[in-house]
Formats: structure tokens, sequence, C-alpha cells
């Protein structure tokens, strides 16, 4: 007999103990099964369970619950050692220990016949399923390894400075490997010379001094910035080169046909990218619905390139893909997720070209709202392509030769059909953080020219918005169809961090209350708040710092930040994984031909599948952050002294990390070299307040700085102070005025240390800054760009 209380409901004890018996595995819906509630039981329920992950005592993790921060059943870890019985030990590869404290342990048992892919080591990453350890041993959880992604590496990347005999010495770019060079002998240089950016085999390791390597690829000289974006392809371990299989299976596909498809041909979709595109994955079209039951409605097509007919499961193309995840973007080049062949040429949609497609007709109300959709697999014939700036001139009243006949058929509808959508959009209300993104623009010899933020227009938001709507109705149409499918998903903040946020903003005396369901819309009030305000860019970045971090997963837990309860990928597969599980799913439910999900595709597998391309992702996302910022380091290298300014974008115990106006570049002032007097950091207001002034420096102020020291191969830059922050007034705490400092001074503050910094840093405090809106900003150079979040 299960414990409750007297008036018949369960006691929080015994519902603690049953989420504790089945870690992973406990939702809202299990919790009342397992305890016979009824539906006017649940809103009790989940005041219960809201008030038990107030207090630390339950964890919540998309719709489950679990202990606190417990992992979830699926897990990708690095095997970091043995324990003393020789069992292995590893621990969760994605851990925020700001959070959570320190990561977890996991035991790995080892069966006595691994299945092959399975075999791990010390060293290597793998994928597994994991479940709570009760025997007690210190390590909380027991796992099994369901695939190695990644083996042990026993190559080191780093530049060779040559020696004066001939021979030469590596110095490691990977930072935790910072201090440990290794001795090049004359025979084992390989050719490579001072500077090289080169790939070397540990030959041998001693207890004391300098191991011993061999130079086994010469990878470019970093004299050029082309060679920049190698560090971080080669750091992160991100494949770029195909399979001999995946290329004969791409040289070898033939172009679509109309054999299983409907005839979209005549249907004038276009294409709308940034001028420097290479591949044009999706097309759009928009016409008034002549339906006399939805009088001023509109029917929104959204083809999408149908990548699936290509690359079917299993086979060679499909495994490289998944091994990438998605493509790599960086200012010089891409690494993609498939070949050219496919990527560039027959999946490409270009005008007058047939072409295979995946496409949903949506039917939008006089509302904005969507009405209804369907799927098709077509065969179309883009009638133009055309780039953002182009298509919003000829809107703007300054159409060329290309938009000149397209601006009556084909553009104006298109915008009279986006002006309905932002009705809707603008009644759900999502998150409101549109964040400036910079791109670096490239000189042909590979330097960086200039650094610019590419202007939003509407061209940009029609894009983003269908793109949504077609990702929203893949959802609801393969939810419907009991499908299983990739979502993407994106959780609201944790309890820690929602309080955290107001208590900073009690410091600007505003307001955030939390009552009931929180939603985006209660960040969005505070952000309206500060629109205008001095202090608007601090509150912009802590609320964006409060965010979770959006993945991809089997099992469904909304998307946050767009207000939406079902939502998945679907319309850039040339560029993303999950997008093409989507597909095959939706040419299985709808029988649509060739290419569709395997039968034996489960929400277990799909699962492994969606914990794999999240890492992936994050994955490209840092190398992509790394690479931008060796460029810029890189660029700035010449300019020891200058001065700039620039904005407080991080304060932490070692300092102040500072973001420069005009490229975005961040850099670490010391706090050793902050005045002459001891800061105290305050993490509730996210300052530095000096002990005996007062003098405080604060997330978002604006300060000058002078360039003391880059690195290039670490993207590093060491800043000194130029200006004074503001004192806090005697006898109590800044008002609402108190965002940014008072004056500033024309020499450096005093107390700065002479000489370079020893292990001064590179930022790393905004990794989980997240743009949560969906979008698609400026495309780098032969890049795709990101759309649809």
């Amino acid at each position: 007999m299960k414990p409750k209380h007297d008036h018949g409901f369960p006691a929080r004890d015994a519902i603690v103990a049953f989420i504790r018996a089945n870690p992973g595995k406990v939702g809202t819906r299990e919790i009342a099964r397992e305890f016979g509630l009824k539906n006017a039981d649940r809103a009790e329920l989940k005041k219960i369970l809201r008030e038990l992950a107030d207090d630390g005592t339950v964890a919540k993790h998309g719709r489950k619950i679990l202990q606190p921060a417990a992992l979830p059943p699926t897990v990708l870890a690095d095997i970091t050692g043995r324990d003393s019985d020789g069992e292995l030990i590893a621990t969760p590869a994605e851990w925020d220990s700001e959070d959570n404290g320190p990561a977890p342990k996991i035991r790995i048992e080892t069966p006595r016949r691994p299945k092959p892919g399975t075999a791990a080591g010390v060293g290597d990453r793998a994928l597994l399923r994991v479940d709570v350890s009760d025997e007690g041993d210190g390590t909380p959880y027991r796992g099994r390894v369901i695939k190695v992604i990644d083996h042990a590496k026993s190559r080191i990347l780093g530049i060779f400075r040559r020696n004066p005999d001939g021979g030469g010495r590596l110095i490691p770019v990977d930072k935790k490997q910072a201090g440990r060079e290794l001795n090049i002998a004359t025979t084992d240089t390989g050719g490579a010379e001072d500077g090289d950016l080169v790939s070397v085999d540990l030959v041998r390791s001693r207890g004391y001094g300098l191991g011993s390597g061999r130079v086994k690829d010469r990878l470019g000289s970093l004299s050029s910035e082309k060679a920049i974006s190698l560090i971080a392809i080669h750091t992160h371990d991100i494949p770029q080169i195909f399979s001999p299989a995946a290329i004969r299976e791409s040289e070898e596909a033939k172009p679509a046909t109309l054999q299983g498809r409907e005839d979209w041909r005549d249907v004038p979709l276009v294409t709308i990218d940034p001028p420097d595109a290479k591949d044009h994955d999706d097309a759009v079209h928009a016409e008034l619905d002549g339906d006399p039951n939805n009088k001023g409605g509109y029917i929104v097509h959204v083809a999408i390139a149908d990548v699936a007919f290509y690359v079917r499961p299993d086979s060679a193309l499909d495994r490289d893909a998944l091994q990438r995840g998605n493509s790599v973007y960086f200012p010089d080049r891409v690494v993609p997720m498939l070949p050219e062949r496919i990527s560039n040429d027959l999946c490409s949609l270009v005008p007058g070209e047939p072409r295979g497609a995946l496409a949903v007709r949506m039917v939008i109300g006089a509302d904005g709202r969507k009405r209804s959709h369907t799927f098709h697999r077509v065969l179309m014939r883009s009638a133009a392509k055309l780039n953002y700036a182009q298509a919003q001139a000829a809107i703007d009243g300054r159409p060329d030769d290309t938009t000149g006949p397209l601006l009556d058929p084909i553009l104006k509808p298109l915008w009279t059909a986006y002006a309905l959508v932002k009705l809707a959009r603008n009644e759900r209300d999502p998150l409101d953080l549109d964040l400036p993104e910079r791109k670096i623009l490239l000189k042909p010899d590979g330097s960086v020219d200039r650094v610019v933020v590419p202007q939003r227009l509407d061209a940009h938001r029609l894009i983003e918005e269908f793109m949504i709507l077609a990702n929203v109705a893949a959802a609801e149409m393969l939810e419907k169809k009991s499908l299983p499918l990739i979502y993407r998903v994106h959780d609201e903040p944790s309890q820690e961090k929602v309080h955290n946020l107001q208590e900073f903003l009690k410091t600007l005396d505003l307001p955030f209350t939390k009552s009931g369901a929180l939603r985006p819309a209660q960040f969005n009030r505070v952000l309206a708040q500060v629109s205008g305000e001095d202090y608007e860019p601090l509150v912009n970045e802590v609320v964006l710092r409060s965010q979770a971090q959006a993945e991809y997963s089997a099992e469904n837990y909304g998307h946050f930040g767009l207000n939406l309860r079902r939502y998945a990928h679907f319309t850039s597969p040339i560029r993303r994984y999950a997008d093409l599980i989507v597909h095959r799913a939706l040419i299985r439910a709808l029988g649509l031909g060739e290419g569709a999900l395997p039968q034996d595709e489960t929400l277990e597998t799909l699962a492994e599948i969606a914990a794999q391309i999240s890492v992936t992702e994050r994955r490209a996302m840092k190398a992509e952050r790394e690479t931008a910022d060796r460029l810029i380091a890189h660029f700035l290298a010449d300019r020891i002294g200058a001065t700039f300014q620039g904005r407080v974008s991080g304060v932490t115990r070692a300092g102040l990390f500072v973001k420069l106006d005009d490229t975005g570049a961040d850099g670490l002032i010391p706090i050793r070299t902050i005045g002459s007097e001891y800061f105290n950091h305050d993490e509730t207001r996210h300052a530095l307040i000096g002990s005996r002034s007062g003098t405080m420096y604060r997330l978002g102020d604006v300060v000058d700085v002078r360039l003391v020291e880059a690195a290039p191969v670490a993207g590093a830059l060491r800043f000194e102070l130029l200006a004074d922050g503001q004192a806090i007034p005697r006898g109590g705490r800044r008002g609402r005025d108190g965002a940014g400092p008072e004056r500033r001074v024309t020499g450096p503050a005093k107390g700065f240390a002479k000489g370079p910094a020893k292990g001064f840093a590179k930022a790393d405090h905004g990794k989980k800054a997240r743009n949560k809106k969906g979008g698609k900003p400026g495309k780098q150079k032969s890049g795709k760009s990101k759309r649809g979040k």
C-alpha cells in the first residue's frame, strides 16, 4: 500500500522515493498513474513537484523528473581512467559544474564479449546507457557502452619551432597541454618549417623532461590566416575527408525525376539567401487563398531539398553524415556534412533546373495562424535566386532587373503573408532576444579585412518565420501519425537561474514575478522595461545567460524560447542530420516512396542519435567561435598598445572580460591589474567591487582599454583598463541609473602589472550564450546560415 495523506494524496516522501527508484523514466503522467491520481489531482501534483524542485529535492529535465543533477538515460561520456578493480570510469562530456557541482562518475560494466564498436579504453569518448548504482562504492552511476565515438588521441596538434641544430620542438595548440612541449629530432621533422601547424605522433613520453614526437602531417603555415581554421578542425577532431564509398555513392547518384512525385515545376518558388551562398536548399512561395471560408488568408509553400532521396539509411553517405552530425562554417571554408555533389549540385535549388524536394503547403488564416498543412514529395523548378538585400530593396521600391518582374506576382504576396504570420508570432510572444551576430570578412589572401554586423531586414525575418512554421508542421504531422522523430527542444530556465536573475534584477529595482508556469513573456516584459536605458545591454546579457541550451531529443518537452509545444528541424537536411531524420520519418508516415525511416528505428536508437548530434552541434559552435577568436587575435596582434572602447562581457574572480565594440573580440583584464585595492567578486550583481572605495565594474559597463598582449594561436587577448568604474553611494547600493561608468581617465589605472600576465586567459564566459529565436542570420563565405532554431 502506497503511503498517503489523510485526504488520499500521496505523501511527498513517497513521490520522491518513486522518482529515485525510476531514474530518468518518470514524468508527471507516470507519477499520476503510479498513485492512481485523477485529472483533478494534476494541478496539486504539479504544485508539489514545483516545490520539490525549488528546494532541490528533485530536478527537472524536459518532462522527466530526476534526482538533483541526475544524468539522463543516454549520455555522451569521456572515459577518464580506471578504479582500483580495473573497471573503466567515465564522466559526462557535457556537464554544467557551475550549476550542478562536480561531474558524477560512471563505472562502466564491460561484457565478456563486447559487441563490435563498443570496446572502449581510457581516453575514449563513448555513448553510454546509464543507470543509478546501488553498490555504495562512491560511483553513483553504472553504464554500458552503446558506441565508441572517438578513440584516445595519440596524435598532438601544435606549432613547430625549429632549433638551430636542425631539429625542433612542438608547442601544443590545446591549452590543456600548455607547457608540455615535445622534442622533434632532425630526422623526424617531416620537412616542417618554423611556424608550421603540424600534427605529431607521440613517440615517447617521459615522467620528467620533454617527450619526443614525429611530424605526421604539415597542415600549413600560421603566417597565413587560412591555416587558422585548421587548428579548430584538428583540435576538435572534425571529420573533413569523406570515405571513398561515400564519394562513390555521391558521384553515382542520378538527378531526381517526376517518377513518384507531384509536378510543382510551375509553382514560382524562389530562394532567398545571403549573396555568397553556394547551396540553396529551401524555396518559398505565397498566394492569396481562394477559399471563401478563409477570406483574407494565404497559402504558403516551403520546399526543402530532398536529401533523403540521395542519402539512404545505413549507406556510406549516411554513416559519414551521422559522424559529422552537421556542417561546420568558418570564415574561410566549410566542412560540409555531405559531399559537394549532393549539397552544391543535386540538392541545390538553382533557378531553371528541376530538383526533387519535400514540400509543405500551409493554409494561413487572416489572423496569421496556421489552419492546416499537407506534405508533398515534388519535382520543382526555382523561379529565381535572390539575396536578402536584393529582395528587401525591391519591396522598398528599388527593384532591379531580376526582381522587377517578380515584384507583383511573387514578392508582394510573400510579404503580405509574412505580415499575417507576424501577427500570430507577436501573439505567441516568443523570447525577444535578437542579438547582433558579427561576421568576419576576409581579403582574397585569407587575412581579415573587417568585422561587420549584417543589418537585420524583414527579408531575414520572413524566411525565419516561414521556416519555423514548416518545422512546427513537420512535428505536428509526425505526432499525428505516431511516428518517432528527433525534436528540437529548449527547456525552461532552471529554478536556480531564475532565482539568480530575480536577485540581480532587484539590484536595479526591476520586478520579476514568477507565478504559475514560466513563460517567455515574463522575460520580455523585463526587456521592454529597459529598452532604451543605459543598462539595456546589461539586462539583455543577464537574461540571455539565464536561459537553458537548446538540444536534440527523441522526447518532446517543447521549445521554451520559441514558446512552442512541439518543434522539429525540417528545413536544412543538407547541413543537419536531425532534419534528415525528420524527412525520412515524413516519407515513411505518408508513404512517399524511397528513403523512408527504417521500420526498426526505435525511440531508443533515436535517443542515441539525438545525444550524439547534440554534441557534434556544440563541437561545431565551439570550433567556429574559437576560430573567430584566433582570427581576430591574429588581426590585432600588430596593434599592441592601441586603445579601444568595449563593454564588460563577463565578470569572474579572475577579472573582467571585455568585448570590443568594433570587432567583437573578447579579452581579459586580470583582476590583479585593476586599481590599487582588493576587488571582491559579487555574483548577484555580476560585478567586481573595490574593498576600500566601493568602485564597481559591472557586466555591461562601457570601458576604454589598451591592448597589452595578443596570442593568435590561443585566440587570447589581454587588456589593461583605462576607465574608472562607478562608486557605490555611501550608505546604500546603486540605484537603477548605475549601470555604466560615470567618468573616464586619460591614463591607465593604478596598480597595473608590468609585462605579460602569466596564464592570461581567453574569454569562455559566453559558452552558453545562444540566440533563442529561430533565425537565418547572414551566411559566412561558402557557408549555410543557421535557420529555424
